[in-house]
């Protein structure tokens, strides 16, 4: 049960990550309400990431990094558990 929450969790907070990425194609909404509350959830994980040099010819790949290293952490809880 609690491998089961923790995996929905893990999910959210990929999508939470996802969301923060495309919000910042629209820089107005990371100034909304909704924008700085998911900018608090998303910014201490991704700081993890930001000493690698993951950012080329303008991209920042810090997000793709982290989505996958919240997957392996996923697929790990389900072959221990």
């Amino acid at each position: 049960m609690i491998i089961y929450f923790l995996y929905r969790l893990i999910t959210i907070y990929e999508w939470l990550l996802i969301i923060y990425a495309l919000m910042s194609w629209a820089p107005d909404l990371r100034n909304s309400q909704v924008g700085r509350i998911i900018g608090q959830l998303a910014r201490p994980f991704l700081s993890i990431f930001d000493r690698l040099p993951l950012q080329f010819a303008g991209l920042d790949f810090t997000i793709v990094v982290a989505i996958i290293a919240l997957n392996c952490i996923q697929r790990l809880l389900l072959l221990i558990f």
